[in-house]
């Protein structure tokens, strides 16, 4: 039986890795007779591999796609190059691929034997990516960490440093990782607190050992992209905002980042931002980079910071218009561009 099975895989291995071979080939590769071969190519159907066959002097056998994705199998070099790709993957911020390839690389690394972990760890510690490189890039192994935990359901410890880099111990019952096009957070139920947290995993030591297991809880929104967009963007400021935007979310979607703050569709044409910073007058300063037409709906406060802003604008651009002494008519040649700003700086106006 166990020379079967080991059969089996060898001619599976044979299958993946050669376009198209004929039954005489793989009969004397495998050190077997055709009828063997045959019977071998049935199993394999069985279990599920889309074999191939044609008949005829030039027919041969041919690994086909299937309708499920079926077990591959991977020589060292190849499980090498996959591990380092997911690594590579799961820093490149795209949106969609980072966590699953987070999650492929914890089952690839959970069965690497050391001899190739070492290959891989060699081969992503000295070579540099040209990619966009994250605001605050994580080690792979600790988000490997991390998403082996959500999946395991079992409680993690770690370090965890805020943003003055004061560190504290938690202990953790993780849930799900997420991914925005510069950070990774971590979504978890933390035990200590009993209540949810979202923690960023470039601030993440992990202390193992990790466990016991846990029963897994009802997460805190049914869209956590939102959830941690919400927290990141507003929650954590001291000063927050409501803002209309004038439109539609589509378009908006593509100046707002998830750092931006959390947008909701409204109409066919206007938006709602929620949206925070540390002082109301950097938040009106926030919203006006973004460049789109605005109105603010909370709070009220938020509309004389806006006016302030407006005046001092405004005041620059009637200093700037002044021709320099000893130097007549400076800024006359800008009119055109001056006059613009104004009407760009009226427009924003909100009361």
């Amino acid at each position: 039986m166990l020379e079967t099975s080991a059969r089996l895989l060898r001619l599976l291995s044979l299958l993946q890795a050669h376009r198209e071979w004929s039954g005489a080939d793989l009969a004397e590769r495998l050190g077997v007779t055709p009828r063997t071969v045959r019977r071998d190519v049935d199993r394999l159907r069985e279990l599920g591999y889309p074999v191939n066959a044609s008949p005829g002097t030039g027919g041969g056998y041919q690994l086909g796609a299937g309708a499920a994705l079926p077990p591959l199998l991977l020589d060292d070099d190849e499980a090498v190059a996959v591990a380092v790709g997911l690594r590579t993957a799961a820093g490149s911020g795209i949106e969609g691929v980072g966590e699953t390839s987070v999650g492929a690389l914890a089952k690839l690394e959970q069965v690497l034997p050391d001899r190739l972990r070492r290959r891989v760890g060699a081969l992503t510690t000295f070579t540099v990516p040209m990619l966009r490189a994250a605001e605050s890039p994580v080690d792979p192994s600790v988000l490997t960490e991390l998403a082996t935990a959500c999946r395991d359901s079992e409680r993690l410890r770690f370090e965890y440093r805020d943003h003055g880099g004061s560190a504290t111990r938690r202990t953790v019952e993780p849930h799900r990782l997420v991914c925005t096009e510069r950070r990774w957070y971590l979504v978890a139920w933390d035990v200590d607190r009993a209540d949810w947290r979202t923690f960023r995993a470039d601030r993440i030591d992990p202390r193992p050992p990790h466990g016991p297991r846990f029963p897994p809880r009802t997460p805190p929104a049914e869209d956590l992209a939102a959830y941690v967009s919400e927290g990141v963007a507003r929650r954590v400021y001291a000063a927050r905002a409501v803002v209309r935007l004038h439109v539609p979310a589509a378009e908006a979607a593509r100046v707002v980042g998830p750092m931006d703050g959390v947008l909701e569709a409204e109409g066919e044409s206007t938006c709602l931002l929620r949206t925070g910073a540390a002082s109301l007058d950097v938040l009106v300063i926030h919203v006006a980079l973004m460049g789109l037409e605005f109105e603010v709906v909370e709070p009220q406060g938020l509309e004389d910071h806006v006016r302030v802003l407006r005046d001092r604008l405004s005041r620059a651009l009637d200093r700037s218009a002044q021709p320099a002494p000893g130097v007549p008519g400076t800024c006359r040649c800008h009119g055109g561009i001056v006059r613009r700003l104004r009407e760009g700086a009226a427009r924003r106006q909100l009361s």
